[in-house]
């Protein structure tokens, strides 16, 4: 093989690396793969007790991605949001929260919910998250008929059979770290010189 042949497919491999750097979303749980943002105004409002259920097959989960966008944009006011992960109902106890994301005025589009730690599930159990607006301004949250079989949304504490909050939950698969990065250069190091030596 050439060196220059062996420049381009070592490039290629920490251009992978690198576009992986901030770990990759493996979806578990989903209602919709349309990643569209919707319109102003569609969906409820999050300060209407909003919640959805969902039962995982996966044994963990790290994030939550939602459609929201500001319900009186050009205000001047965003907000910051969370997620509660509710066991047993939609108001059940709280298995744990999300970290904060603050949104600025007039955003519309996906937001991912981030966990401070994998949380524990067991597949096939029924779960259920809650968006929270912790200050700020009212925001919409999509929902809509999407036949999501694992579960249905909440409106106001109540079931609301045939609707979905849009959602996409699942994992992140961490980037690779600097010593995985180092071995791989040292790997690729001691492969190409043995080429050059035995051609």
């Amino acid at each position: 093989m050439k060196p220059l042949s062996s420049c381009i497919i070592i490039g290629t491999l920490f251009a992978n690396l690198a576009g992986q750097a901030q770990g990759t979303f493996v979806y578990d749980q989903q209602s919709s793969t349309g990643e569209t943002p919707q319109a102003y105004g569609s969906g409820g409002t999050i300060q209407q007790m909003v919640a959805q259920s969902f039962a995982p097959s996966l044994s963990s989960i790290d994030f939550l991605r939602l459609k929201v966008n500001d319900n009186n944009p050009s205000n001047n006011l965003g907000a910051t949001l969370s997620l509660n992960l509710r066991m047993n109902s939609f108001n059940g106890p709280i298995l744990d929260s999300t970290a904060p994301v603050t949104l600025p005025d007039s955003f519309t589009g996906t937001a991912n919910f981030f966990f401070t730690s994998s949380v524990a599930l067991t597949p096939g159990v029924i779960y259920y998250f809650e968006p929270v607006v912790q200050s700020g301004d009212t925001w919409n949250i999509d929902g809509h008929e999407l036949n999501y079989s694992g579960g249905m949304a909440f409106y106001q504490g109540l079931p609301f059979s045939g609707s979905d909050l849009w959602f996409r939950e699942g994992i992140l698969v961490p980037e690779p770290t600097s010593v995985s990065l180092i071995l791989l250069a040292i790997g690729i190091f001691v492969w190409r010189k043995r080429i050059w030596q035995n051609p």
